[in-house]
Order: C-alpha cells, then sequence, then structure tokens
C-alpha cells in the first residue's frame, strides 16, 4: 500500500473536507464491493461507475469490443459532475471507475480537483479467476488483457493509494482504506 506524499499536505482544503473517492482499478478487482463497503463504513454517497455508461457502451463491451476514448469521454465527464455535484453539496462520495489512465483521471480531477483514486491492485490470475465466478455482468473475460494493457498505476503526483488485494478480506482492505485516507482528509470516524 502506497500513499502519495502529494497526500500529506498539511491546511489542504481536502484535509477538512468529506472525502470524494474514486475507487479504480481493472474489471474484476472488487471495485463495486469495496466502495460500497467503503461508503457504508464513512457514512458517504455512493455511485456505480456502470450506471453512467450509455447503452452504446454497454453493448459495445457485451459483444467483446474494448471502449475507445470517445466512448470513454462523455461518461467520464458524467462521473466527474457527480464528484463535483457531492464535492459542492459537501457530502463527500465514493465512485467506483476504472480510471486506468492517466488522462482518464486527469478528467475526472478536471470536475472535482480533490478526488482521491484508491487503486485496488491484483495479480492477473486472481482477477482473472474472480471474473470467471462473475456472473449477470456485461464485461467478458476476453477484455481483461485489455485493461490491464491500458492501466497506467497511479504517478507520485496523484492524489491516491494502491491497495494489493493479496489474501485481504474486503472488509481489511476497506480498514486499510480508512487508515490511508486519515493524512488526507483527518479524522474519518
Amino acid at each position: 500500500m502506497a500513499l502519495s506524499d502529494e497526500n500529506h499536505r498539511d491546511g489542504d482544503r481536502s484535509s477538512r473536507a468529506r472525502p470524494l473517492i474514486v475507487v479504480m482499478g481493472v474489471s474484476g478487482v472488487g471495485k463495486t464491493t469495496i466502495a460500497r463497503l467503503l461508503a457504508d463504513r464513512l457514512g458517504l454517497p455512493y455511485a456505480e461507475a456502470d450506471d453512467f455508461h450509455p447503452a452504446a457502451n454497454i453493448a459495445k463491451m457485451s459483444a467483446g469490443i474494448p471502449l475507445d476514448d470517445a466512448d470513454r469521454e462523455p461518461w467520464l465527464r458524467a462521473l466527474a459532475g457527480w464528484l463535483r455535484e457531492r464535492g459542492e453539496a459537501g457530502t463527500g462520495g465514493v465512485v467506483t471507475c476504472s480510471a486506468l489512465k492517466r488522462r482518464y483521471r486527469d478528467l475526472l480531477r478536471e470536475g472535482c480537483p480533490a478526488a482521491f483514486f484508491l487503486h485496488l491492485d491484483g495479480s492477473r490470475g486472481l482477477v482473472a479467476g474472480r471474473i470467471a465466478l462473475r456472473t449477470g455482468h456485461f464485461m467478458p473475460p476476453s477484455l481483461l488483457d485489455s485493461q490491464y494493457a491500458l492501466l497506467e498505476p497511479l504517478q507520485p503526483d496523484e492524489r491516491g493509494a494502491v491497495l494489493e488485494l493479496g489474501g485481504h478480506t474486503p472488509h481489511e482492505l476497506v480498514e486499510s482504506a480508512v487508515t490511508l485516507l486519515r493524512p488526507v482528509n483527518g479524522d474519518l470516524d
């Protein structure tokens, strides 16, 4: 688990505000599970990024065709708007989003500069096994390689942290996330 030094600045406005968290990573890492638990743990609104995809994106992914940047842009702008609204309302919030590329995260930050990216990371084998067990999701296992190919890790100047899945339970990961968020957002309990 790594936390960018950028997140330790004292007096930063975000340290006094309710957190705005993007739970990110490739499909199958457990974004939805962790984001829901984290939102519940912190008493924050929650949104699932998949709900923001237009029907054309879902149809494309269901057919095994990776989205391109033109497909993603309106989706990312809608997510950035959701985060911005939560920030303006002072409620904070947790949203899932693959946010695989730096430019996607930059677009989210355009709408919400205070966004904190919590990158769930796991081995390809672990994630592929999870996807194989998943039912009722439009993202086919065949697109996992394309997601790993796109993934650009968080950079030191990005507000965020990496949580390694390893053998940790979802509840352990959430408590680790809360610990990582404390220097950024103060007392979260």
